[in-house]
């Protein structure tokens, strides 16, 4: 699992590629949480999925982690580019209702 940061206009986008499971969640968490603290200031933080080509329950975990350590700052969170099989789980697993998709 590769995790990228980059900021352009207030926004945090978090470049995620690779496997999300539960081999490669907790890199991805440490990764994606030093992106988070370093651009603490930025308004909101979009998730990117595109290269994610398979995510299961760690996956989700993931996710909500990344969301609850956000809504202590009262910081938005967002998905981007989720394939079908990961949209399909966001929206069983109802990720959607914390996590809007863009």
């Amino acid at each position: 699992m590769n995790v990228a940061g980059k900021v352009c206009s207030g926004t945090l986008y978090i470049f995620l590629s690779g496997e999300l499971d539960e081999h490669s969640a907790a890199g991805a968490r440490a990764a994606a949480d030093e992106l988070i603290r370093a651009h603490a200031g930025c308004m909101r933080v979009v998730f990117d999925l595109s290269g994610v080509q398979f995510m299961d329950s760690a996956g989700i975990g993931f996710l909500l982690g990344r969301y609850k350590q956000l809504s202590r700052t009262r910081t938005p969170a967002y998905i981007q580019s989720p394939d079908f099989a990961a949209d399909k789980i966001l929206t069983m697993s109802g990720v959607y209702s914390l996590i809007p998709k863009l």
